[in-house]
C-alpha cells in the first residue's frame, strides 16, 4: 500500500503515485529487495521549507532539497518500509530546468526515494550509474521519459 499526503496544492493523483510505485516494484532487482508479502510506504508532497527543515534536522544540511527518504529498515511481511517527502516547488523548478513535465520529474523523484528506502545509494559513480539504470527502467514501465541530461548515463538498457 502507498499512502499519499499532500501538504501543499499539487495536481497529483494518489492513484497515479500508487501505480508508479507498483510498476517500479516490478523491476526485478527492486522486487528482490521487497518483503515477500505485504509492505507499505508513505509519500508526502510538501514544500521547500519542510524539506529544508528535514534536511537540516536529519542530515545537518541547511538547504532545501528535492526529495528525502526515511527508511525504517524493516523488510518482513506487513512492514512499513519508510517515508518519502518530495518538494512540489522543486518538482516544478526542475521540470522546467530539464525540459520535461512535472509528472515526469515527480515520478523520477519518487522512484529515486523508493530506491533509497530499499537500500540503494549514490555515494560512488558506480552506485549512481546503478541507481540511474534502475530509475530509468522503473520510469519506462510507467511510460515516463526523462530529458536526456537529467540522469547520469547508465549505459545501454539491460
Amino acid at each position: 500500500m502507498v499512502a499519499v499526503v499532500k501538504a501543499v496544492r499539487a495536481p497529483v493523483s494518489p492513484g497515479w503515485l500508487r501505480v508508479l510505485v507498483a510498476r517500479a516494484a516490478e523491476v526485478p532487482e527492486v522486487g528482490a529487495r521487497l518483503p515477500a508479502g505485504d509492505w507499505d510506504i508513505a509519500i508526502k508532497i510538501s514544500g521547500d521549507r519542510e524539506l529544508r527543515r528535514l534536511n537540516l534536522r536529519f542530515l545537518g544540511e541547511d538547504h532545501a532539497t528535492d526529495v528525502l527518504s526515511f527508511p525504517t529498515g524493516e523488510k518482513e511481511d506487513g512492514a512499513h518500509l519508510g517515508d518519502i517527502v518530495v518538494s512540489w516547488p522543486a518538482v516544478i523548478r526542475q521540470s522546467r530546468d530539464f525540459g520535461h513535465s512535472a509528472e515526469v520529474e515527480l515520478g523520477l523523484l519518487v522512484v529515486h526515494g523508493f530506491l533509497h528506502l530499499l537500500g540503494w545509494d549514490h555515494h560512488s559513480e558506480a552506485e549512481e550509474v546503478e541507481m540511474s539504470r534502475l530509475t530509468l527502467d522503473a520510469l519506462r514501465r510507467s511510460s515516463l521519459e526523462i530529458a536526456m541530461r537529467r540522469l547520469m548515463n547508465p549505459g545501454p538498457p539491460g
